[in-house]
């Protein structure tokens, strides 16, 4: 599963709006970790919640999205659920902990 790369605020609004279940993964290039986690994140969602649409926004080509959406340290999760953010961590992100959040709601969603 590939992230699809946000730029702009209207991008990301018909993102969140346009999906019933959401995944944005804020980084940028220069963020070592953020390189590491950045695969691993998609390989669960692929894995465990494969409605999920991934996105991936580089802070560095959109500040813009950066400040509009608070985020002060990289990588950072936002998760919407029906248009509204239902998780976000930021820094040390746990898999395990990031599929043990979502897990239920997207159960009783879908489902699945």
């Amino acid at each position: 599963m590939e992230y699809k790369q946000l730029y702009t605020p209207a991008e990301i609004e018909e993102a969140i709006t346009g999906n019933e279940a959401s995944v944005f993964y804020f980084s940028s290039d220069t963020c070592n970790v953020c390189k590491v986690l950045r695969p691993k994140v998609a390989e669960l969602v692929k894995a465990e919640f494969p409605r999920f649409k991934l996105y991936y926004v580089n802070i560095e080509q959109s500040p813009l999205l950066a400040g509009q959406f608070r985020i002060f340290s990289i990588p950072t999760l936002l998760v919407y659920f029906e248009g509204k953010e239902f998780f976000r961590k930021s820094r040390s992100i746990s898999l395990n902990e990031l599929s043990d959040e979502i897990n239920r709601p997207y159960s009783l969603m879908f489902g699945d």
